[in-house]
């Protein structure tokens, strides 16, 4: 499996088609469009006005089995990451099967945050090698982060956007390849959300254990310790895009491209320095999109794929890094 590369088909994307500007932002909180271009890079974001999970990650799969020429009847797998799911149960990655009509493909859901897309890719890639039954993938990362952004905090509401991001793939032997993933459960408390699930009438909360919790408030909204978050971001991004790199016997210069997810400019900005690269080997759209979770790598990936900045041949790097804590980095040739 060593030398098992993957041979990327298609791309696509979706975004639900209200935009909201900073100056949008600034009507309902205390803020202006120049502190958060300055402070994050993000002009513009998209969001939901009702779309839901399921149907904005069908509409990123059908432009990317499209764009790829891929029949829904020979998808074989079918990997969803998100951590806005409509329901509990049937997962995301089912609703996109039934959507495509792929009535062939085996589904699931993952949630490692704004890495999704980067374990998802991973792990459809180790279904490729394996040579079993699985011959052609699909990958779709989709959030709607309005459901669980706290629209009364200037601090973070400002940050996140609705999109989904998709590519379908096959195993290619001998091409390149190399990853690496990392989670560190010791940082769940700086960006989390709770569950809201129902209460239980048959409970007694007299019996009820005094369980070990995350240090975080119970609404069900994004928190997040800035700062914190900030520091483990700035030195997880060029550390999996090394480590990902030695793994494939490469240096980081022979990188054409690195496909960064889309947190904030200046996390970008510091990890490129830190890396020892320029900010033009960067793949950004942040401006438009905003954070969009792990929708944010398959997004970009895909508009520059679509205007050909992404050709045959180039070494690219992924990286992404969030909740759980959680950061990976997928190394390939294009």
């Amino acid at each position: 499996m060593a030398n098992m590369g993957i041979e990327i088909l298609g791309t696509g994307h979706h975004a639900p088609a209200r935009v909201a500007d900073n100056e949008d932002f600034a009507k309902i909180v205390d803020t202006s469009d120049e502190w958060i271009t300055s402070r994050t890079g993000m002009k513009r974001r998209h969001i939901s006005s009702g779309e839901p999970t399921w149907y904005i990650a069908s509409q990123a799969a059908h432009n990317a089995l499209e764009n790829g020429g891929v029949d829904p009847l020979d998808l074989d797998l079918i990997i969803c990451t998100t951590v806005t799911p409509d329901f509990q149960t049937p997962s995301t990655a089912s609703m996109v099967q039934r959507e495509l009509g792929a009535k062939n493909a085996i589904c699931f859901d993952m949630n490692a945050a704004c890495s999704g897309f980067i374990f998802a890719l991973d792990t459809a890639r180790r279904y490729l090698a394996s040579g079993d039954e699985v011959k052609t993938a699909l990958v779709v990362s989709a959030d709607i982060l309005s459901k669980m952004v706290d629209y009364t905090d200037r601090s973070s509401c400002v940050l996140f956007g609705d999109a989904a991001g998709a590519c379908v793939m096959r195993a290619a032997p001998g091409r390149l390849y190399a990853s690496s993933l990392s989670s560190d459960g010791e940082g769940a408390g700086l960006l989390c959300a709770r569950y809201p699930f129902p209460s239980n009438p048959l409970q007694d909360p007299a019996l009820m254990p005094q369980w070990e919790d995350l240090d975080s408030p119970q609404d069900p909204y994004l928190h997040m310790a800035g700062r914190e978050v900030y520091k483990f971001a700035v030195k997880a991004l060029p550390h999996e895009v090394m480590r990902a790199c030695q793994k494939a016997g490469i240096t980081v210069e022979e990188l054409k491209w690195i496909v960064p997810h889309q947190a904030n400019i200046r996390i970008v900005e510091t990890a490129a320095k830190n890396l020892g690269v320029s900010m033009d080997k960067m793949v950004m759209n942040l401006s438009e999109y905003g954070n969009t979770s792990s929708a944010s790598i398959p997004v970009a990936l895909d508009e520059a794929h679509r205007d050909a900045r992404i050709c045959r041949g180039d070494k690219v790097a992924m990286v992404g890094f969030g909740g759980g804590l959680t950061s990976g980095a997928v190394v390939l040739e294009w």
